[in-house]
């Protein structure tokens, strides 16, 4: 008996994928009425402004020191025509790196993070892979295997990402400490940079600490919390934070974006950092 709901034979999609013979047969791409293509096209948009920012700043290797303040996008600086040896733990591991910029040797290891990071598959699956494009939307492709063969396998490396992505952190907290100097060197100084190193900071570690991964290491393998109260408590705090991934997230990738943006302006003498004290 006919159900209304068969495709039609003018339906120029190939079958396969939602459209198999073990799915509902709906000749409809989707049943949705709203316009659910706006989040992923925002998403898609938000992710390629920042590819397109950090990648013109990471090639430009130029205007990322402006003392006392070194961008995170340099930051740690690992070859040996950093400028200067003051702007940070500096220790020539790479020598002149054959005049490549040094943002290139660290900034695999936060990026390496973030692409691998639960959230962000979430939004480039969605913005650029429509793998699906949104929640009741089929995706245009015929099989789906997931995350069990190459390329995307390697998602899997996500944990170890985040140890190094914690190592990064800890760097970038000791550069927001310098930033309490003046451009001598001398300690006492608080200016507008500062504070927006500081904002950045807070927001790095808030969206380091609440990845799945750090959840797991917390709380992760334990079969009687009651035993182990300490970590159960550091579990249920990761987990709030947890709970804010995605906006953590975007408000992290922003504040580094900023950050760095702040001192190309200071470094090509756009204008001087306003001091407090």
């Amino acid at each position: 008996m006919a159900t209304g709901t068969e495709p039609t034979t003018s339906d120029p999609r190939p079958p396969g994928g939602v459209r198999s013979a073990s799915r509902a047969a709906i000749a409809a791409p989707h049943l949705r009425t709203d316009r659910w293509w706006l989040a992923p096209a925002a998403t898609a948009a938000g992710l390629f402004a920042f590819i397109v920012y950090s990648t013109w700043r990471a090639f430009a290797n130029a205007d990322y020191y402006a003392a006392p303040y070194v961008s995170p996008f340099y930051s740690p600086c690992l070859a040996e025509n950093c400028e200067p040896m003051k702007a940070g733990p500096n220790w020539e591991i790479f020598g002149g790196w054959w005049g490549i910029s040094p943002a290139i040797i660290i900034l695999i290891f936060p990026l390496g993070f973030r692409l691998t990071c639960y959230y962000y598959r979430k939004a480039y699956y969605r913005g650029f892979w429509a793998s699906p494009p949104a929640c009741a939307v089929a995706e245009p492709h015929k099989k789906y295997t997931g995350e069990t063969r190459f390329p995307l396998v390697l998602q899997n490396i996500h944990r170890y990402f985040f140890y190094a992505a914690i190592l990064v952190a800890g760097i970038l907290t000791y550069d927001t400490v310098l930033a309490f100097r003046d451009e001598n060197y001398a300690w006492g100084h608080m200016g507008l940079g500062t504070l927006v190193f500081l904002v950045n900071i807070v927001l790095i570690w808030a969206y380091t600490i609440s990845c799945h991964s750090c959840r797991h290491i917390v709380g992760g393998k334990l079969k009687h919390f009651s035993r182990h109260p300490v970590r159960y408590r550091m579990w249920q705090w990761v987990g709030r934070l947890n709970a804010r991934h995605m906006l953590l997230a975007w408000t992290s990738l922003v504040s580094v974006a900023l950050a760095d943006f702040y001192v190309y302006l200071l470094a090509s003498g756009v204008f001087d950092d306003p001091r407090f004290f």
